[in-house]
């Protein structure tokens, strides 16, 4: 993987940006929370930064899809990065419950423009890479660059926050915006195949240009089986929102120990994609069989994670979940990028996105819920079981597409 990025010049300057955006973005996300704990004392503010993150990327799927296959890829993730770095400086505004809102309108404003970045870059991964094996390693590389940024940026960015201050963090973050938007610039490849004039000069219609993408997934079995992956595992995934709760009220940890969990969930995510790597290769019928056996580990060891004894217990096991969780979301996008054709690989690749964030989402809400009537372990162990049914239902439902897959893999193979 390292090859690739020193002998693929394109492909590496949109992975430095993404590092450069990742890293910014954990600073601002652990210097936002420590700021609205020291300005408020209710809980649900804190709980608010994480939909202020998620909710808006959902809610504007139905455009940046479009967008993603209508216009100029490099264009597009290069002006929404300067926008985001403007909502990103608005953060240095917070400085009392009464400007909050200041600081929620801002991150709102980033997830929105930052849900733009995200197709536009997945989409044309396929056309910067110069076949179907770089492709592969490309789509894993960015796989685990989340959570590396995760287990890397939060930890730097609590350090920064603590030692020069908040304002420093937030300023950090929106010049990474800015160092992102340069660097993407210097991409020499087209970022999308050559489109005829009606596409690009029919008025944009979110709603129908939604539809016509979901349709087209809807004839193709093996995008449907790729789009309902995330989806299954995503019911499950309300867990995460937990591993706070678990750290503070039943292992007797602290910050430190929470950072720590945090940790082990980013080293988890961004080891994933690379062990799973070993066992799949090109073929998508292994992909889909690999998605649905991580979604169910991922299940099994946060039942585990229930009835933890010792945090050094807990911690091994969130890193295990996330081996699962990590393989199980970037093969399923690799399977999107590999099978969408370009016109429509935007829309699509949009759509798992909002699909899952909703889901998500909604089940970090019920998880939260139910934890304050039975329990954090109760409730973590309740979903846990729902993600590993999902992934046994997921397993059944796509055994026909894997063995048609298979069969036509088998069939194409080079003798």
């Amino acid at each position: 993987m390292w090859t690739l990025l020193r002998t693929n010049r394109d492909v590496r300057s949109l992975f430095l940006a993404q590092v450069i955006s990742y890293m910014g973005d954990w600073f601002a996300y652990v210097a936002f929370v420590g700021a609205v704990q020291d300005i408020s004392d209710r809980s649900i503010l804190v709980t608010l930064v994480y939909v202020a993150q998620a909710l808006p990327a959902f809610l504007m799927t139905p455009i940046s899809g479009p967008v993603a296959d209508r216009f100029n890829r490099k264009l597009v993730i290069s002006t929404v990065s300067i926008m985001q770095a403007v909502a990103a400086a608005g953060l240095l505004l917070v400085d009392s419950v009464g400007t909050l809102w200041v600081g929620y309108l801002c991150l709102c404003a980033i997830s929105a423009f930052g849900s733009f970045v995200g197709p536009s870059a997945q989409a044309a991964l396929p056309n910067l890479t110069r076949s179907s094996g770089e492709l592969a390693k490309a789509a894993l590389l960015f796989g685990s660059l989340w959570g590396a940024m995760l287990a890397i940026g939060a930890a730097l960015g609590g350090v920064v926050a603590g030692v020069f201050g908040r304002d420093v963090a937030f300023i950090v973050n929106a010049c990474s915006f800015v160092v992102a938007s340069g660097v993407v610039m210097m991409i020499r490849r087209p970022m999308q195949a050559e489109r005829d004039d009606r596409t690009t000069r029919t008025r944009m219609r979110p709603i129908a240009d939604m539809r016509e993408a979901i349709g087209f997934a809807r004839r193709d079995t093996v995008l449907l089986a790729l789009l309902a992956s995330k989806a299954s595992f995503a019911m499950g995934a309300g867990i995460v929102g937990l591993l706070a709760v678990l750290v503070t009220t039943e292992l007797g940890g602290g910050d430190r120990e929470t950072g720590l969990m945090i940790g082990a969930r980013g080293v988890g995510v961004a080891l994933g994609p690379l062990i799973a790597a070993r066992f799949v290769g090109p073929s998508l019928a292994r992909v889909l069989r690999v998605c649905g056996w991580s979604g169910a580990a991922f299940g099994v060891c946060y039942l585990g994670l229930s009835v933890a004894p010792l945090f050094t217990v807990a911690l091994v096991l969130v890193l295990l979940a996330h081996l699962g969780g990590g393989a199980q979301w970037t093969l399923s996008t690799y399977g999107l990028q590999a099978r969408a054709p370009d016109h429509v690989r935007g829309r699509i690749i949009a759509g798992d996105f909002g699909i899952v964030t909703l889901i998500i989402t909604i089940s970090n809400v019920a998880a939260g819920l139910l934890a304050d009537v039975i329990g954090v372990r109760a409730a973590i162990a309740c979903f846990a079981v729902i993600g590993i049914g999902a992934s046994a239902v997921y397993l059944a439902a796509t055994r026909p597409a894997r063995a048609r897959l298979a069969a036509d893999e088998t069939r194409t193979a080079p003798s």
